[in-house]
């Protein structure tokens, strides 16, 4: 969660469409996927909030509706298309028409190819990819009819700058990258836009776990020249607030004639690529 804190006003008066939609967010238990939950909340969204990790989630979810928020838990495995299409008509039963949906949940396998499993390249694939299909297939085809929507999936950097140990990570993430900009061109005469934002390395759960000490930190703004990889020029790590607020731009009439783009928010890591 983020402290927004003498901020509403200011957000308060931006009227940017968001107010009433409702919006399913996936992997919103924590991380990246609790703040644009989040953020879409103080920006009266009715939020869905999507988690197979279904302890945390309510906490996420809790948190929202105690500062007065609307959000629901909607426990959900986005690797399973059955479970995929329940959730989605459950929340237009309950909540309504889908408006908007962020693609968040993701998993991380590292290590290099030749030591990578078999259950490790599906692992990744299953949901960074997968989830991604079955969630927006599931919800453009309503969308399609209204004539409305807009899609966001939150890939990465890695996507088209290559790591060393991340190819499954990668390679899932430039298939949903794609896919996403490809279902931009079908649905674009239909009044749907679909978008992608590319996060670099964030303070998440996630990126901790790739830090073998204390100075995982530094390593990370650094960069390492043996193993290829630039540093941060912006010198800091992005937080999930960050690539919270190119989502919602995205997912938000302010950015109504922008469809089939990719914003990268790493603070300059991929030296603009």
């Amino acid at each position: 969660m983020r402290n927004r804190t003498g901020t509403a006003r200011a957000i308060a008066e931006v009227d940017d469409g968001l107010a009433g939609r409702v919006a399913v967010v996936t992997g919103a238990a924590q991380g990246i996927g609790a703040a644009v939950a989040s953020a879409l909340a103080e920006r009266g969204a009715v939020v869905a909030a999507l988690d197979r990790a279904v302890d945390v989630l309510d906490k996420t979810v809790g948190l929202l509706t105690d500062a007065g928020h609307r959000a629901v838990a909607f426990p959900t495995d986005v690797r399973d298309s059955s479970d995929v299409n329940r959730t989605v008509a459950a929340v237009e039963h309950e909540l309504g028409p889908v408006d908007v949906l962020v693609n968040v949940a993701g998993v991380l396998r590292v290590g290099a190819v030749v030591d990578l499993t078999d259950e490790d390249w599906a692992a990744a694939f299953e949901v960074n990819s997968g989830g991604v299909f079955y969630m927006s297939r599931a919800v453009a085809r309503g969308m399609s009819q209204r004539g409305r929507g807009a899609i966001v999936t939150v890939a990465s950097n890695a996507a088209f700058v290559p790591r060393q140990r991340m190819a499954a990570y990668a390679a899932s993430k430039a298939a949903a990258r794609a896919f996403t900009r490809t279902l931009g061109l079908e649905l674009a005469g239909r009044g749907v836009r679909c978008n992608v934002v590319s996060p670099g390395s964030t303070d998440t759960p996630m990126l901790h776990g790739l830090w073998t000490d204390e100075a995982g930190e530094q390593s990370t703004l650094d960069g390492d020249l043996a193993a290829y990889r630039a540093g941060i020029p912006l010198r800091k790590l992005a937080t999930p607030a960050d690539i919270a607020d190119a989502v919602v731009f995205l997912a938000s009439d302010r950015s109504g004639h922008i469809t089939m783009q990719d914003i990268t928010v790493d603070g300059g890591a991929a030296l603009g690529a």
